[in-house]
Parts: C-alpha cells; structure tokens; sequence
C-alpha cells in the first residue's frame, strides 16, 4: 500500500538510460559528498542501468528504481555513508523492489531542487587521477540560496562595528603596521600567523537527488555603481565607515569526486589546496591595506570551503558574483616523472599558449569538470559563450603583474620550475573582469615536495608569500572606488 502510494504520488518522474534493462550489470561503489551548498551522490556502475528517479514533495523524498540488478553489498554500503549532519538527507532505505528492480529511497531533510544525470566513463590522462566507469549522479540542491555578497557585507561589517566579538577584528587589533611600500602600508599579522585549519582528511560517502527541473545557471556580474566621488579616507579616519572593501577569491581547485594529481603517499590534490586556501584565508581576513586614499580592509570568498565538486565556469561565476579584485586558483603540479619540481604561475592567453608545457597544463586543469561531474545539460550555452569569449587585454595584463609578484615572492621559499608567468586557455581565469592566475604550488608526483606540501611549515610559508604578493600588487594598483550592490538576487545551484 506505501509503494502504490509513492507511486500514485503527485511528483515527477525521470527515466534515465536505454529502454533495455541491463541485467548482470554491477555496481562497483557509492559515494556521497554532502556540502552546505548542495549534496551529491554518485552510484558507478560497470555498465548504463535503466533508472527511473521520483521525487516526492511531502515528506520530501527521492525514490531511484534501478532496473536489471540484484542488491549487493556495495548499494547496502550507501545506508552507512549518509553523515548525521548531512545538510540535505536524513537517511537513505534500499532494498530488492522485485525480482529485477532494486529500489533505493533518499529521505530528504527539506525541500530540493534535484538533479539527476549520468555521466560517461572517463580515463585518466595524468599521473595519480582517477579513472571512473560509468556514474549516475544526484545532486540536491536548495531552494533558497544565500547571496555570498551580502555574507561578505556582513562579515566586513561585524568586523568595524562590533569590537571583541569577532574573532578575526580582534586578531586585527593586536597587529602592527609594517611599510609595505612606497605610498602605502598594510597592517598585516604578527609573526605568529593564524592557527592552522583542521586537516583535510578523506571525505566519507555523502548524497544527492534528482530532477533537472530548475537546473543551476550561470548568472552576470550584478552592475557595480560608482560613487559620485571617489571614497577616500584621511589618515585618521574611522574604518568603520570605510564604503571600499577588498574581495580575493580563493579557488582550490578540484574537489568532490575529482580529486585531482595523488602523490606517492596518496595525497590528494584537493585536499593540500583546500588547507592551503584556508590557511591564506586567514591572513587576507586579518589584513588591512592603508592607502593614501583610503583604509581597505581585505575579504577572501572561497569558491569551495569543504570537499565537494565545483564546475569550472561555476567558479569563475561565483568570483563575479561577489565582485572580486582577484581570483587565485590554487592547484598541485603532476607529471609523468618523479623529476619535475617547483612551483609555477599562469595567466590566461588571448591566444596561443606560451610553450607546449603551459598548453599541456590547461589542458589537464581544464578536464576537471568530466572527472568531477558536470551535468551539461543545465549549461546555458550562450552565457558561457559570452564568459569564456570576453577575456580582455587589461584583464590579462592584469593578471601578469600578479603573477609577477607571486614567482618574485615564492621564490624565496622554494624552487620555481619556470622563471616567469606561463600562459595558456585555462577555463577558470575566464573572468573578462577580474585579474585572474593559477598557482601550481609544487609537484605533488615529486616525493620531496609532495612532503613539502603536507607539511604546516611549507603550507605556512607558501601562504605567507602568497599574502605579500596580493598586499604589493593592490600597492601598486589600487582598486578603484566603487559601491558594492547588496541586494542582488542569489546565484541558483551554486
């Protein structure tokens, strides 16, 4: 009587795959990556299944009918990979529907807005990546979104009106301005920096669920309207009505089920990023840049906080939604050979890339939306036309002298494996108004420096030269005077 009911439910239904079931197929594993913005759980298979996804609005719930196999231990797996403090899914019920059906149940904690997709087996082409045969994904995301630029807002706000309550304004009280350079200082961290983030362990399994009903898009950069003069400041002047703040987007690449290159050890890419990010986050958030106009304190937005999948042009949206001054992309470098090593930093080429090398790198960051689960079909074909084609020469000059100062200052804690800015298509420095690079920190298939890259000392350091190359170039190009836009409407699936 329950099944009639769920069947007979208002709700609407997606088949997935041939109309020919396809019986022997085996499931080789489950994996759920839950995340506040949205979880996802992926069921790969030896073969298609022919799937049928329902999803029921009281209470919420997503049923998957998985025609042609039997239950096995790997789907009984899913019951005990859902994380008690999943935003999105409470607990999950399998079990064999009929001789030839197995019949999975997500119970949901609240309303979603569910995708559900496959995807095609994709090989590794580098050193240490994954190889996956073939996935059925279901990602749940919710119906209401944040602005991640009003949270900036706030957060920039909590800071200069409300002394002693927050953290990181209390970390900045203790601080002592330094000469950064000519026309401008930074009030910057002591020696002591920010206590180190949490390790990035494996992420457990995690959840997901259906329907491209109202699929995640990409949405333009909210318009940016400047003061009717410029905002300044004296030297003494409170910041507590400083208008101007600076946002850096930090971008850990990979993330979810891409875990990017994985050294000898089994370090993953994703994970040392992400650590690195968190650690450079601190220092942006605890940092002050006192121009002679104006006192502007520094935000980092992180296009990823946790283990889970970001599409490229996603991240590239996310950074124009919070009208970023900078984007950083932090990766680890990979090779064939265990010789290569040091640190490199691209920008993006209008046309040809700078040298094979560069050519090979984009090419391998920019297969990351096949290996951690794009879902094409949500893809608004002419927004992304529009903001992979506008890259423009004073982004991208931008960019360089960025770039610049991040190989002039890295180079003081480690090996460059090139003396200067490398260029080429990378997919996520497609921003057309934000200065944009990427930063291999090291080669993590390189056993000394993938031990480099685990280790708080390096992470600290690297890190620290990092925030002195975004202090300096800010110094040398100030940004220019703008009034942010709080009330912009949420970016959708993001």
């Amino acid at each position: 009587m329950k099944r009639r009911r769920l069947l007979q439910s208002t709700a609407t239904v997606l088949l997935l795959g041939s109309a020919q079931i396809a019986r022997g197929a085996s499931i080789l594993a489950v994996r759920v990556w839950p995340a506040a913005e949205y979880t996802r759980v992926t069921i790969e298979a030896d073969t298609p299944l022919n799937t049928q996804a329902q999803f029921v609005a009281n209470p919420p719930r997503l049923a998957l009918d998985i025609e042609g196999i039997e239950l096995n231990p790997a789907l009984r797996e899913l019951v005990g990979k859902v994380r008690s403090d999943d935003p999105y899914i409470t607990g999950v019920r399998v079990g064999q529907f009929n001789p030839t059906t197995v019949r999975l149940v997500l119970d949901l904690r609240q309303m979603v807005q569910p995708q559900v997709f496959w995807l095609a087996p994709v090989s590794a082409s580098g050193k240490g990546q994954s190889t996956y045969q073939h996935r059925l994904v279901m990602d749940l995301y919710p119906t209401q979104i944040a602005d991640p630029l009003e949270a900036l807002i706030a957060q920039q706000h909590a800071a200069t009106t409300r002394p002693g309550t927050d953290p990181l304004g209390d970390w900045m009280a203790r601080q002592q301005a330094v000469a950064s350079a000519p026309g401008g200082t930074v009030t910057s961290p002591q020696s002591t920096p920010p206590a180190a983030p949490p390790p990035v362990g494996r992420a457990p399994g995690m959840g997901g669920s259906s329907l491209p009903a109202t699929p995640p898009t990409a949405v333009a950069a909210p318009a940016i309207t400047p003061p009717a003069t410029p905002a300044t400041s004296t030297a003494g002047a409170n910041p507590d009505t400083a208008e101007r703040f600076i946002v850096v987007a930090l971008d850990p690449g990979h993330g979810g089920e891409d875990p990017g290159a994985i050294g000898s050890r089994g370090t993953r890419e994703k994970d040392v990023v992400l650590q690195i990010a968190h650690r450079l986050r601190d220092r942006i958030n605890a940092t002050t840049l006192n121009t002679r106009q104006q006192r502007l304190p520094m935000r980092a937005f992180l296009t990823r906080d946790a283990d889970f999948f970001v599409p490229l042009h996603v991240r590239v949206q996310k950074a124009r939604r919070v009208q970023a001054d900078i984007f950083i992309s932090l990766h680890a470098d990979a090779f064939f050979t265990p010789e290569a090593r040091g640190a490199s930093v691209f920008a993006l080429s209008q046309g040809a890339a700078s040298s094979s090398a560069a050519r090979w790198m984009a090419n391998q960051e920019n297969r990351a939306d096949a290996m951690g689960g794009l879902n094409i079909q949500t893809r608004d074909a002419h927004v992304q036309r529009a903001l992979f084609d506008m890259s423009t020469t004073a982004q991208i000059n931008d960019s360089l002298k960025l770039g610049g100062e991040m190989l002039g200052n890295i180079r003081r804690i480690g090996k460059l494996h090139k003396p200067a800015v490398e260029q080429a298509g990378f997919a996520v420095l497609k921003a057309p108004d934000i200065p944009s690079v990427l930063v291999e920190t090291a080669f993590i298939s390189n056993p000394q420096e993938e031990a480099l890259l685990i280790s708080e000392d390096y992470q600290n350091k690297l890190a620290d030269a990092l925030m002195q190359s975004i202090e300096r170039y800010f110094l040398r190009n100030p940004p220019l005077a703008r009034q942010r836009v709080a009330s912009l409407p949420p970016l959708p699936g993001t």
